[in-house]
């Protein structure tokens, strides 16, 4: 066997300096990662509690046992520790409650479907202080900026849910003809007031929640 052929087969296995480097990096960047999310998840609670606001890298560090310089390096300023907040939010809530009721048919069935997810998601509670947005959209609807546009996004997007399946069941004959565009924004409201309720301790806020919802739905006759 030839010197060189000696080598490689000493050689076979062992990554390289660069390979063992990369393996590193790869392994720091997945547990970046990880505390990212960590962070951000921890952040809606304390949001859904005390506002946006009310997050600072101080207070997580202290709460999770993390460094601040560590959090401060992952996030860099407030406003992105704010916004990776929102978006753990947006996509918390889009599995708890929006994806469960993809297969259930379009309009009426959907909409009465969709309702009880957000029940379950205020009753639960999915976050500490309740409903994440009705604790922040106030707070930032006067306030320009990164944070209210995102904010704002999701809650649009939440009315056009709503207001997609009433106009299917407008559509379909299904339910008597409405403003779908009113009809979701009232319904967005009683929902709003409905999360104050269950926080102060009025459950059966949430059966009231479920009555405006039907009285919408009222099939054609």
């Amino acid at each position: 066997m030839s010197e060189h052929a000696e080598q490689s087969g000493s050689d076979a296995g062992v990554p390289s300096p660069a390979r063992a480097d990369a393996a590193v990096s790869d392994q720091r960047l997945v547990r970046g990662a990880r505390t990212r999310r960590t962070i951000a998840r921890h952040a809606v609670d304390v949001a859904s509690l005390e506002g946006l606001n009310g997050l600072s890298i101080g207070r997580l560090a202290t709460d999770l046992g993390l460094s601040k310089s560590g959090i401060q390096t992952l996030f860099r300023t407030k406003e992105n520790l704010q916004l990776a907040a929102v978006e753990s939010a947006r996509q918390q809530f889009t599995d708890a409650v929006i994806h469960p009721v993809q297969t259930v048919p379009e309009g009426a069935a959907r909409l009465r479907a969709l309702t009880e997810r957000w029940i379950s998601y205020v009753e639960t509670p999915l976050f500490a202080g309740g409903c994440f947005w009705a604790a922040n959209l106030p707070d930032f609807d006067s306030r320009p900026g990164k944070v209210r546009d995102a904010l704002f996004h999701h809650h649009q997007n939440w009315l056009a849910l709503i207001a997609g399946e009433l106009r299917h069941a407008v559509e379909t004959g299904e339910i008597a003809d409405l403003d779908v565009d009113l009809v979701a924004f009232q319904i967005d409201a009683v929902l709003a007031a409905a999360n104050t309720a269950v926080r102060l301790g009025d459950h059966d806020a949430v059966n009231k929640v479920r009555r405006v919802v039907d009285g919408f739905l009222t099939p054609r006759r």
